[in-house]
């Protein structure tokens, strides 16, 4: 056995059970305010591993923090022969908020997390108070978010030969400009969750290209991004910065499709600011 690797997983919190009999997996902390943080897509990801520099400080700034697992990820149910689409996101979170008392909240979303936010804040307006964005993926077609060089890598890795604990870590380190980041803890909480996961979660995801509908979002909206994401381009910042009237975004340089966690401090700071002003 590897002496450094650190058995791990996520932390358990509860699961709550939505329409077509699906478990989702929801860690909660602190009190007021609700504020939603919405994961990305990715081998073995997990509310936790998305945001662990993060909920922490916004609970402790004065807010109720939820993390959910969107279905097919975590420890969420993770159904196989089916389209995980962006309606059947968007569906089962806001039916998840709706049965544990979240009426209307703040959404902060990262890549996959970003679309499912942006998709309901365009529908329900009326939930939505203020929407976080982190390199928010549904800004571009399938077909340009396949040439960018980490979504390659993860899909030839997930959805074919798959991935072992080397290649888990290689992985990562595309999400990130400085690979220090990828800790030992890191890739083993990921790699306990991915031998649970499905190859339909990547392989038959349909998420639409939002772009020409992002008028229809009506709610304050702060931004954030790392110039060198090779997950989705940098330059989608500016369809928003176009099309939502209440935007703003923070670029930073030497900086990967992991903000929240390669600029923590920074973030963090800058959200606590958003949520009480």
């Amino acid at each position: 056995m590897d002496a450094t690797r650190t058995e791990v997983g996520p932390p358990f919190g509860r699961t709550q059970r939505v329409s077509g009999g699906y478990d989702l997996h929801l860690r909660e902390e602190g009190t007021g305010p609700a504020v939603v943080f919405i994961h990305g897509s990715g081998p073995g990801v997990n509310a936790h591993s998305n945001f662990f520099p993060n909920y922490p400080a916004i609970a402790a700034a004065g807010y109720h923090v939820l993390l959910p697992d969107l279905i097919g990820y975590g420890y969420s149910s993770k159904p196989t022969g089916i389209d995980y689409t962006l309606d059947l996101f968007t569906t089962t979170l806001t039916e998840l908020l709706d049965a544990v008392g979240v009426p209307d909240c703040v959404l902060i979303g990262n890549s996959l997390g970003g679309a499912v936010a942006l998709q309901i804040a365009m529908d329900q307006p009326e939930r939505v108070r203020k929407l976080v964005l982190l390199g928010p993926g549904g800004l571009e077609s399938r077909e340009d978010y396949f040439k960018m060089p980490g979504i390659q890598k993860m899909v030839a890795g997930f959805v074919g030969r798959g991935f072992d604990r080397d290649g888990l870590r290689q992985l990562l380190e595309l999400l990130t400009f400085d690979p220090r980041f990828v800790t030992e803890r890191l890739v083993d909480e990921r790699l306990s969750i991915l031998g649970t996961q499905p190859k339909d979660v990547l392989a038959r995801m349909k998420i639409p290209n939002l772009s020409d509908q992002l008028g229809r979002v009506r709610c304050p909206v702060l931004g954030f991004w790392g110039i060198e994401d090779q997950f989705c381009p940098a330059s989608g910042h500016e369809k928003i910065l176009r099309s939502v009237p209440d935007s703003r975004f923070v670029l930073f340089s030497h900086c990967g499709h992991w903000a929240m966690i390669e600029r923590a401090e920074c973030f963090n700071r800058y959200v606590i600011d958003f949520l009480a002003h």
